[in-house]
Protein backbone atom coordinates (compact mmCIF):
# COMPACT_ATOMS: atom_id res chain seq x y z
CA UNK A 1 0.00 0.00 0.00
CA UNK A 2 2.54 2.24 -0.98
CA UNK A 3 0.00 5.50 -1.03
CA UNK A 4 2.61 7.17 1.12
CA UNK A 5 4.55 8.07 -1.58
CA UNK A 6 1.60 10.16 -2.81
CA UNK A 7 2.11 12.55 0.07
CA UNK A 8 5.35 13.61 -1.29
CA UNK A 9 3.58 14.76 -4.59
CA UNK A 10 1.24 16.49 -1.88
CA UNK A 11 3.65 18.29 0.22
CA UNK A 12 4.69 19.37 -2.98
CA UNK A 13 8.76 18.92 -1.54
CA UNK A 14 11.49 19.13 -3.94
CA UNK A 15 13.75 16.67 -2.01
CA UNK A 16 16.03 13.86 -4.28
CA UNK A 17 16.34 10.07 -3.27
CA UNK A 18 13.76 9.93 -0.57
CA UNK A 19 14.05 7.10 1.67
CA UNK A 20 11.08 4.81 2.16
CA UNK A 21 11.47 2.65 5.77
CA UNK A 22 10.74 -0.60 5.64
CA UNK A 23 6.67 -0.91 7.14
CA UNK A 24 5.79 -4.45 5.56
CA UNK A 25 4.49 -5.68 8.33
CA UNK A 26 1.74 -3.67 8.43
CA UNK A 27 1.28 -3.08 5.00
CA UNK A 28 2.48 0.92 5.01
CA UNK A 29 5.45 2.81 3.90
CA UNK A 30 6.89 5.73 5.97
CA UNK A 31 8.17 8.38 3.50
CA UNK A 32 11.24 10.23 4.97
CA UNK A 33 11.92 13.41 3.52
CA UNK A 34 14.85 15.42 5.67
CA UNK A 35 13.50 14.79 8.57
CA UNK A 36 9.88 15.22 7.53
CA UNK A 37 8.28 11.87 7.46
CA UNK A 38 4.79 11.12 5.51
CA UNK A 39 2.07 8.79 7.66
CA UNK A 40 -0.91 8.04 6.72
CA UNK A 41 -3.73 10.31 8.94
CA UNK A 42 -4.53 9.29 12.03
CA UNK A 43 -8.09 7.69 13.10
CA UNK A 44 -9.36 8.77 16.45
CA UNK A 45 -12.40 6.28 17.41
CA UNK A 46 -13.26 8.30 20.49
CA UNK A 47 -13.52 11.80 20.74
CA UNK A 48 -16.16 14.42 22.67
CA UNK A 49 -16.23 17.39 20.11
CA UNK A 50 -19.65 18.48 22.58
CA UNK A 51 -21.81 19.62 19.74
CA UNK A 52 -24.98 20.39 20.44
CA UNK A 53 -25.52 21.20 23.28
CA UNK A 54 -21.80 22.21 24.81
CA UNK A 55 -20.38 24.18 22.71
CA UNK A 56 -19.23 26.48 25.19
CA UNK A 57 -16.94 23.33 25.81
CA UNK A 58 -16.11 22.64 22.06
CA UNK A 59 -17.26 22.89 18.82
CA UNK A 60 -17.08 20.15 15.35
CA UNK A 61 -15.18 23.45 14.01
CA UNK A 62 -12.51 24.12 16.67
CA UNK A 63 -12.60 20.12 17.37
CA UNK A 64 -12.04 18.49 13.87
CA UNK A 65 -9.46 21.82 14.06
CA UNK A 66 -7.66 20.37 16.83
CA UNK A 67 -7.69 16.86 15.48
CA UNK A 68 -6.09 18.54 11.95
CA UNK A 69 -3.40 19.73 14.13
CA UNK A 70 -2.60 16.68 15.17
CA UNK A 71 -2.89 14.67 12.03
CA UNK A 72 -6.07 13.05 12.12
CA UNK A 73 -8.35 12.84 9.37
CA UNK A 74 -11.21 10.19 10.87
CA UNK A 75 -12.64 10.80 13.96
CA UNK A 76 -15.64 9.33 16.08
CA UNK A 77 -17.57 11.59 18.07
CA UNK A 78 -19.39 10.31 21.27
CA UNK A 79 -22.92 10.64 21.54
CA UNK A 80 -23.09 12.38 25.21
CA UNK A 81 -24.57 15.49 23.71
CA UNK A 82 -27.91 17.83 24.01
CA UNK A 83 -30.00 16.38 22.19
CA UNK A 84 -28.39 13.04 22.52
CA UNK A 85 -28.51 11.13 19.14
CA UNK A 86 -31.02 8.54 19.93
CA UNK A 87 -33.19 9.12 17.22
CA UNK A 88 -33.10 10.97 13.85
CA UNK A 89 -34.82 13.71 14.81
CA UNK A 90 -31.66 14.68 17.33
CA UNK A 91 -28.76 13.20 15.03
CA UNK A 92 -30.19 15.10 11.94
CA UNK A 93 -28.82 18.63 14.18
CA UNK A 94 -25.47 17.06 14.40
CA UNK A 95 -25.21 15.70 11.07
CA UNK A 96 -25.91 19.19 10.02
CA UNK A 97 -23.22 20.66 11.81
CA UNK A 98 -20.50 17.92 10.62
CA UNK A 99 -21.65 18.91 7.11
CA UNK A 100 -21.46 22.87 7.76
CA UNK A 101 -18.39 23.17 9.78
CA UNK A 102 -16.12 19.51 9.79
CA UNK A 103 -12.74 20.45 8.81
CA UNK A 104 -12.09 16.23 8.38
CA UNK A 105 -14.05 13.37 8.58
CA UNK A 106 -16.11 12.90 11.50
CA UNK A 107 -18.34 9.97 11.99
CA UNK A 108 -20.89 10.22 14.84
CA UNK A 109 -22.06 7.86 17.37
CA UNK A 110 -25.63 6.85 18.08
CA UNK A 111 -26.88 6.00 21.53
CA UNK A 112 -27.43 2.25 22.88
CA UNK A 113 -30.10 3.26 25.13
CA UNK A 114 -32.93 6.65 24.90
CA UNK A 115 -31.76 10.05 26.39
CA UNK A 116 -28.64 7.22 27.27
CA UNK A 117 -30.27 6.30 30.63
CA UNK A 118 -30.02 3.01 30.57
CA UNK A 119 -34.02 2.50 30.30
CA UNK A 120 -34.82 1.45 26.93
CA UNK A 121 -32.84 1.34 23.39
CA UNK A 122 -32.69 4.23 21.03
CA UNK A 123 -34.48 4.46 18.04
CA UNK A 124 -31.67 1.93 16.53
CA UNK A 125 -32.78 0.60 13.26
CA UNK A 126 -33.40 4.56 12.40
CA UNK A 127 -30.10 5.81 13.19
CA UNK A 128 -28.30 2.90 12.23
CA UNK A 129 -26.94 4.00 8.53
CA UNK A 130 -25.86 7.49 9.41
CA UNK A 131 -24.05 6.17 13.03
CA UNK A 132 -20.84 4.11 13.15
CA UNK A 133 -21.68 2.19 16.15
CA UNK A 134 -23.50 2.51 19.19
CA UNK A 135 -21.87 3.95 22.61
CA UNK A 136 -23.45 4.78 25.84
CA UNK A 137 -19.87 6.02 26.32
CA UNK A 138 -19.88 8.09 29.84
CA UNK A 139 -22.02 5.26 31.26
CA UNK A 140 -22.23 1.47 31.41
CA UNK A 141 -25.06 -0.09 30.39
CA UNK A 142 -26.26 -1.83 34.04
CA UNK A 143 -29.04 -4.04 32.98
CA UNK A 144 -27.68 -7.16 31.91
CA UNK A 145 -30.80 -8.05 29.94
CA UNK A 146 -30.80 -4.65 27.93
CA UNK A 147 -27.19 -5.18 27.16
CA UNK A 148 -28.04 -8.13 25.71
CA UNK A 149 -31.21 -7.21 24.06
CA UNK A 150 -28.98 -3.87 22.62
CA UNK A 151 -25.91 -6.48 21.18
CA UNK A 152 -28.45 -8.35 19.23
CA UNK A 153 -30.17 -5.46 17.64
CA UNK A 154 -27.14 -4.14 16.58
CA UNK A 155 -26.12 -7.51 15.43
CA UNK A 156 -28.68 -7.36 12.86
CA UNK A 157 -28.61 -4.45 12.17
CA UNK A 158 -24.32 -4.81 11.18
CA UNK A 159 -22.82 -2.82 13.89
CA UNK A 160 -21.00 -2.29 16.82
CA UNK A 161 -21.77 -2.06 20.12
CA UNK A 162 -18.88 0.31 21.56
CA UNK A 163 -19.09 0.12 25.52
CA UNK A 164 -18.03 2.36 28.33
CA UNK A 165 -17.95 -0.44 31.05
CA UNK A 166 -18.54 0.76 34.45
CA UNK A 167 -20.22 -1.15 37.55
CA UNK A 168 -22.41 2.14 39.10
CA UNK A 169 -22.60 0.19 42.52
CA UNK A 170 -18.86 0.20 42.44
CA UNK A 171 -17.81 3.56 42.52
CA UNK A 172 -18.70 5.03 45.47
CA UNK A 173 -18.10 8.43 45.16
CA UNK A 174 -14.61 8.23 43.83
CA UNK A 175 -12.79 10.34 41.67
CA UNK A 176 -9.66 9.12 40.54
CA UNK A 177 -8.12 5.44 41.02
CA UNK A 178 -8.20 3.48 44.55
CA UNK A 179 -4.65 3.28 45.21
CA UNK A 180 -1.25 5.15 46.40
CA UNK A 181 -1.75 8.41 45.68
CA UNK A 182 -5.41 8.40 46.96
CA UNK A 183 -4.15 7.07 50.36
CA UNK A 184 -1.89 9.10 50.99
CA UNK A 185 -4.34 12.36 50.45
CA UNK A 186 -7.55 11.66 51.49
CA UNK A 187 -8.76 11.54 48.24
CA UNK A 188 -11.64 9.51 47.28
CA UNK A 189 -10.96 6.03 44.76
CA UNK A 190 -12.28 4.49 41.76
CA UNK A 191 -11.99 0.60 42.37
CA UNK A 192 -10.44 -1.63 39.19
CA UNK A 193 -13.21 -3.91 39.44
CA UNK A 194 -15.57 -1.43 38.74
CA UNK A 195 -14.20 -1.59 35.19
CA UNK A 196 -13.53 -4.98 34.38
CA UNK A 197 -16.35 -6.68 36.14
CA UNK A 198 -18.17 -5.23 33.48
CA UNK A 199 -16.20 -5.85 30.25
CA UNK A 200 -16.10 -9.78 31.99
CA UNK A 201 -19.97 -9.91 31.65
CA UNK A 202 -19.99 -8.13 28.15
CA UNK A 203 -18.12 -10.47 26.87
CA UNK A 204 -20.39 -13.59 28.30
CA UNK A 205 -23.12 -11.47 26.15
CA UNK A 206 -20.90 -11.38 23.13
CA UNK A 207 -20.42 -14.81 22.89
CA UNK A 208 -24.29 -15.37 23.05
CA UNK A 209 -25.18 -12.63 20.59
CA UNK A 210 -22.03 -12.66 18.57
CA UNK A 211 -22.06 -9.00 17.87
CA UNK A 212 -19.13 -7.26 17.41
CA UNK A 213 -17.89 -5.40 19.98
CA UNK A 214 -15.27 -2.69 21.08
CA UNK A 215 -14.38 -1.64 24.75
CA UNK A 216 -13.55 2.05 25.33
CA UNK A 217 -10.37 3.27 27.23
CA UNK A 218 -9.28 0.08 29.19
CA UNK A 219 -7.22 1.16 32.26
CA UNK A 220 -6.91 -1.69 34.04
CA UNK A 221 -4.31 -4.85 34.09
CA UNK A 222 -7.46 -7.12 34.72
CA UNK A 223 -8.93 -5.86 31.91
CA UNK A 224 -6.09 -6.51 29.44
CA UNK A 225 -6.07 -10.15 30.91
CA UNK A 226 -9.40 -10.70 30.55
CA UNK A 227 -9.61 -9.01 26.44
CA UNK A 228 -6.60 -11.14 25.83
CA UNK A 229 -8.60 -14.53 26.85
CA UNK A 230 -11.72 -13.57 25.29
CA UNK A 231 -9.16 -13.42 21.69
CA UNK A 232 -8.05 -16.34 22.18
CA UNK A 233 -10.62 -17.82 22.62
CA UNK A 234 -12.30 -16.44 19.35
CA UNK A 235 -14.40 -13.51 20.54
CA UNK A 236 -15.24 -10.79 18.33
CA UNK A 237 -13.79 -7.71 20.46
CA UNK A 238 -11.07 -5.21 20.39
CA UNK A 239 -10.33 -2.41 22.47
CA UNK A 240 -8.33 0.95 22.86
CA UNK A 241 -6.28 2.60 25.52
CA UNK A 242 -5.02 6.51 25.77
CA UNK A 243 -1.56 7.87 25.89
CA UNK A 244 -2.54 8.90 29.59
CA UNK A 245 -2.88 5.58 31.00
CA UNK A 246 0.45 3.96 28.84
CA UNK A 247 2.61 7.02 30.19
CA UNK A 248 1.30 8.04 33.39
CA UNK A 249 0.73 6.54 37.22
CA UNK A 250 -1.01 7.59 40.13
CA UNK A 251 1.87 8.27 41.41
CA UNK A 252 2.05 11.63 38.99
CA UNK A 253 -1.13 13.02 40.16
CA UNK A 254 -0.88 16.67 41.32
CA UNK A 255 -3.49 18.37 43.01
CA UNK A 256 -4.72 19.42 39.86
CA UNK A 257 -7.73 18.68 37.51
CA UNK A 258 -6.08 18.01 34.51
CA UNK A 259 -4.90 14.63 35.72
CA UNK A 260 -8.76 13.84 36.70
CA UNK A 261 -10.44 11.47 33.71
CA UNK A 262 -12.64 8.38 33.64
CA UNK A 263 -11.63 6.06 34.09
CA UNK A 264 -8.68 7.07 36.39
CA UNK A 265 -4.90 7.09 35.87
CA UNK A 266 -4.14 3.84 37.57
CA UNK A 267 -0.79 1.99 39.21
CA UNK A 268 2.34 1.36 37.36
CA UNK A 269 1.81 -2.32 37.70
CA UNK A 270 -1.47 -1.25 35.54
CA UNK A 271 0.29 0.93 33.38
CA UNK A 272 3.23 -1.80 32.35
CA UNK A 273 0.32 -4.30 32.04
CA UNK A 274 -1.43 -1.63 28.89
CA UNK A 275 1.84 -1.36 27.68
CA UNK A 276 2.59 -4.95 27.11
CA UNK A 277 -1.07 -5.56 25.73
CA UNK A 278 -0.27 -2.45 23.29
CA UNK A 279 3.19 -5.20 22.26
CA UNK A 280 0.97 -7.99 22.13
CA UNK A 281 -1.72 -6.75 20.01
CA UNK A 282 -4.31 -7.41 23.85
CA UNK A 283 -4.95 -3.54 22.87
CA UNK A 284 -5.99 -2.64 19.13
CA UNK A 285 -5.51 0.94 18.67
CA UNK A 286 -4.77 4.05 20.32
CA UNK A 287 -7.97 6.26 21.07
CA UNK A 288 -7.43 9.94 22.45
CA UNK A 289 -10.90 10.18 24.58
CA UNK A 290 -10.87 14.18 23.99
CA UNK A 291 -13.02 15.43 26.73
CA UNK A 292 -12.67 19.73 26.75
CA UNK A 293 -14.32 21.21 29.06
CA UNK A 294 -14.08 24.79 30.36
CA UNK A 295 -11.88 26.44 32.26
CA UNK A 296 -13.98 27.08 34.93
CA UNK A 297 -15.23 23.55 35.11
CA UNK A 298 -11.68 22.11 35.58
CA UNK A 299 -10.65 25.13 38.47
CA UNK A 300 -12.49 22.94 41.34
CA UNK A 301 -9.59 20.76 41.87
CA UNK A 302 -9.51 16.85 41.83
CA UNK A 303 -12.47 16.05 43.70
CA UNK A 304 -14.77 18.89 42.43
CA UNK A 305 -13.78 19.33 39.01
CA UNK A 306 -15.38 17.93 36.11
CA UNK A 307 -13.75 14.68 34.64
CA UNK A 308 -11.96 15.08 31.14
CA UNK A 309 -8.62 16.36 29.59
CA UNK A 310 -7.68 16.88 25.82
CA UNK A 311 -5.57 14.50 23.64
CA UNK A 312 -5.93 15.08 19.68
CA UNK A 313 -2.95 17.70 19.81
CA UNK A 314 -0.57 15.28 22.19
CA UNK A 315 -1.25 12.08 21.31
CA UNK A 316 1.36 11.14 18.41
CA UNK A 317 4.43 13.47 20.37
CA UNK A 318 3.71 12.08 23.27
CA UNK A 319 3.57 8.05 22.32
CA UNK A 320 6.46 8.96 19.87
CA UNK A 321 8.70 10.46 22.52
CA UNK A 322 7.81 7.50 25.49
CA UNK A 323 7.17 4.70 23.01
CA UNK A 324 9.26 5.05 20.02
CA UNK A 325 11.96 7.16 20.64
CA UNK A 326 12.66 4.75 24.15
CA UNK A 327 12.25 1.60 22.35
CA UNK A 328 9.25 0.52 23.56
CA UNK A 329 7.52 -0.16 19.87
CA UNK A 330 8.55 0.95 16.66
CA UNK A 331 7.36 3.52 14.39
CA UNK A 332 5.43 1.40 12.48
CA UNK A 333 3.53 -0.17 14.87
CA UNK A 334 2.53 3.19 16.27
CA UNK A 335 1.18 4.14 12.70
CA UNK A 336 -0.54 0.95 13.25
CA UNK A 337 -2.14 1.76 16.06
CA UNK A 338 -3.17 5.21 15.40
CA UNK A 339 -4.27 5.04 11.95
CA UNK A 340 -4.79 1.31 10.25
CA UNK A 341 -6.41 -0.63 12.78
CA UNK A 342 -8.92 1.94 14.10
CA UNK A 343 -10.19 2.31 10.44
CA UNK A 344 -10.13 -1.36 9.35
CA UNK A 345 -12.31 -2.29 12.48
CA UNK A 346 -14.64 0.72 11.76
CA UNK A 347 -14.96 -0.09 8.16
CA UNK A 348 -13.35 3.39 7.32
CA UNK A 349 -11.70 3.48 3.96
CA UNK A 350 -8.14 4.08 3.70
CA UNK A 351 -8.07 6.93 1.73
CA UNK A 352 -4.67 7.27 0.09
CA UNK A 353 -5.05 10.96 0.03
CA UNK A 354 -5.65 11.07 3.72
CA UNK A 355 -1.84 12.16 4.68
CA UNK A 356 -0.21 13.82 7.91
CA UNK A 357 3.42 15.37 7.82
CA UNK A 358 5.57 15.27 10.83
CA UNK A 359 8.93 16.73 11.44
CA UNK A 360 10.39 13.99 14.20
CA UNK A 361 13.56 15.92 15.07
CA UNK A 362 11.46 19.19 16.18
CA UNK A 363 11.39 19.49 20.31
CA UNK A 364 9.51 21.03 22.34
CA UNK A 365 7.40 22.12 24.87
CA UNK A 366 3.30 20.90 25.23
CA UNK A 367 1.39 24.71 25.84
CA UNK A 368 -2.42 24.29 25.83
CA UNK A 369 -2.18 28.21 25.35
CA UNK A 370 -1.47 27.13 22.08
CA UNK A 371 -4.41 24.30 21.30
CA UNK A 372 -6.90 24.97 18.53
CA UNK A 373 -9.23 23.15 20.65
CA UNK A 374 -11.06 25.06 23.20
CA UNK A 375 -10.11 22.91 25.92
CA UNK A 376 -7.01 23.35 27.62
CA UNK A 377 -6.77 21.02 30.39
CA UNK A 378 -3.84 18.45 29.19
CA UNK A 379 -1.79 16.18 32.17
CA UNK A 380 1.33 16.33 29.57
CA UNK A 381 1.14 20.34 30.59
CA UNK A 382 4.97 21.11 29.89
CA UNK A 383 6.16 18.32 28.86
CA UNK A 384 8.80 18.65 26.24
CA UNK A 385 8.55 16.11 23.49
CA UNK A 386 9.08 14.79 19.86
CA UNK A 387 7.39 15.26 16.88
CA UNK A 388 5.54 18.28 15.66
CA UNK A 389 2.38 17.81 13.00
CA UNK A 390 3.49 20.44 10.08
CA UNK A 391 0.71 19.65 7.61
CA UNK A 392 -2.17 16.79 7.56
CA UNK A 393 -4.27 16.49 3.96
CA UNK A 394 -7.50 15.39 4.16
CA UNK A 395 -8.71 13.83 0.52
CA UNK A 396 -5.89 15.61 -0.60
CA UNK A 397 -7.21 18.61 0.52
CA UNK A 398 -4.66 20.17 3.21
CA UNK A 399 -6.57 20.85 6.42
CA UNK A 400 -3.36 21.58 8.20
CA UNK A 401 -0.22 23.54 8.08
CA UNK A 402 1.92 24.95 10.79
CA UNK A 403 3.51 27.96 9.20
CA UNK A 404 -0.46 28.93 8.21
Amino acid sequence: MNYLLKGAELWNKSEKNPVVCDGNSIGVDILQMEGYVVFPAFCDVHVHFREPGFEYKETIESGSCAAARGGYTDVCTMPNLKPCPDSMNSLKIQLKKIEDTAMINVHPYGTITKGQEGEELSDMEEIAPFVCAFSDDGRGVQRDALMEEAMKKAKSLGKMIVAHCEVNELLRGGYIHDGEYARLHGHRGICSESEWQQIARDIELVKKTGVAYHVCHISTAESVEIIRKAKAEGVDITCETAPHYLILNDMDLEEDARFKMNPPIRSERDRLALVEGLCDGTIDMIATDHAPHSLDEKSRGLEKSLMGVVGLETAFAIMYTYLVKTGVISLEKLVEVMAINPRKRFGFSMNKNDLTVFDLNCEYEINPADFKSNGKSSPFTGTKVFGKCVATFSGGKLVWREDK
